[in-house]
């Protein structure tokens, strides 16, 4: 069923979306009706992205009406998801029958399609992408059509369909590699040296099985070290151990944040930084990251101490994470290890995009890949021409939607029409 025509923002309220109504189907038929009916539709996820990726002026349809499912498969290790669930929901109902994702990002309120269509991440170096986590999906294509693309029966395709920027079809289903659940502690480390970080990057990463690094890069930060207990300790002690509970952004209350000081608890409950029943991060916000290749990481480091004179006064805080290498086509972590820089920027566009702009100066000639999320100055060929399999992209888009139903204007100054 169709939302009252009211246009719709995202999260951080820097985006009204185009589209003068948002549909909200109950069933997968309605959807398909729906689809099959749409001269142009898009799927919208939980609107915590800061661009226009998900935007469009013609229909817009979101898929947390549909019933959540959480369905595992104990003998394949898996478990198939309703793609509009949000990894909250999924990650209780998952560890009810003792299991756990190997890894989740920073907050648990993001929906489990949106995620894994933006290569969206965590932390840790022998952890990738959300997106690599991914088994299967099911699309609903331009006729309505349902089909299922997995590893197993389409390996030469699943890649190429997962990190897709909506591009391809309307995800229905997503079927996600599991482990058993497992437990962590979090540990926070404060005035640690950047010095110290940038020149021990495999020590301070390493010393955990998650590892972000907090700063506004003038002089230090603080490390949080999320520990599993059925794993040994690495043996890092950078800074003096924080004395009480802590967020990321620095003179904001700590109750937001998921527990630390060492205390025990479930695998979702110590990945994420946030509680999913209370707001994220630091709410008035806009969002920037870089993928930048592992081995560049001591040169990010140094060109970003340089500025952060001009950056600290327009940022809340920025955030420092390691992510494993994929084989995703369009994952900014594709064919390399990575270590990324989000800047977490106050509400104020203007600024924003000058400092973002002396940032990209820095960071891209060392490699860096912007989050398909986030906001970036790029122009889209400079971001498409870093990735290496950006035309079997686009023939397999084409090869799936040939008439251009799933695209919008971010995707179409991505892969123009030809």
């Amino acid at each position: 069923m169709p939302t009252p025509r009211t246009q719709a923002t995202n999260w951080a309220g820097n985006v009204t979306f185009g589209s003068p109504r948002i549909h909200r189907p109950r069933t997968v038929d309605e959807l398909r009706r729906l689809v099959c009916e749409s001269t142009r539709i898009r799927a919208l996820g939980s609107g915590h992205s800061f661009n226009l990726v998900a935007d469009s002026e013609h229909a817009l349809v979101r898929l947390d009406g549909l019933p959540p499912e959480a369905v595992v498969a104990e003998r394949n290790s898996t478990v198939t998801v309703t793609a509009g669930m949000r990894y909250a929901e999924l990650v209780t109902a998952l560890d009810a029958e003792g299991f756990a994702l190997a890894n989740l990002a920073s907050l648990p309120h993001i929906s489990v399609a949106g995620s894994c269509a933006t290569g969206t991440h965590g932390s840790g170096d022998g952890l990738r992408c959300l997106s690599a986590a991914v088994r299967a999906i099911q699309l609903v294509g331009p006729e309505g059509d349902l089909t299922w693309l997995s590893r197993d029966e389409d390996p030469e395709v699943l890649p190429g369909a997962v990190v897709a920027l909506g591009a391809l079809g309307v995800v229905t289903r997503l079927r996600l590699d599991i482990e058993p659940a497992f437990r962590m502690a979090q540990r926070v480390r404060v005035g640690v040296p950047l010095e110290e970080v940038a020149a021990h990057v495999d020590d301070v990463f390493g010393a955990a099985y998650s590892v972000s690094l907090f700063t506004d890069w003038r002089e230090e930060g603080m490390v949080w070290l999320k520990h599993r207990t059925d794993r040994a300790e690495k043996g890092w002690g950078g800074g003096r151990p924080a004395q009480r509970q802590v967020h990321p952004v620095p003179g904001m209350a700590p109750e937001p944040s998921t527990e630390q000081m060492g205390v025990v608890g479930p695998w979702y409950a110590r990945l994420p930084h946030f509680r999913p029943e209370l707001e994220p991060s630091a709410g008035q916000e806009l969002q920037s990251e870089f993928y930048v290749p592992r081995g560049s990481v001591e040169a990010a480091f140094t060109a970003l101490r340089r500025i952060g004179h001009l950056v600290a006064p327009v940022l809340h805080v920025s955030e420092v994470r390691t992510v494993r290498a994929d084989d995703l086509w369009l994952s900014p972590a594709h064919g390399r290890d990575c270590v990324t820089f989000h800047f977490t920027w106050h509400s104020d566009p203007a600024a924003v995009t000058r400092v973002l702009t002396a940032v990209e100066e820095r960071l891209l000639p060392l490699g860096a890949r912007p989050h398909w999320g986030k906001l970036t100055t790029m122009a889209a060929a400079d971001i498409i021409g870093a990735y290496e399999r950006a035309a079997d992209f686009a023939t397999l888009m084409h090869g799936l939607d040939p008439t251009g139903k799933f695209r919008n204007a971010f995707v179409d100054d991505l892969f123009p029409r030809g």
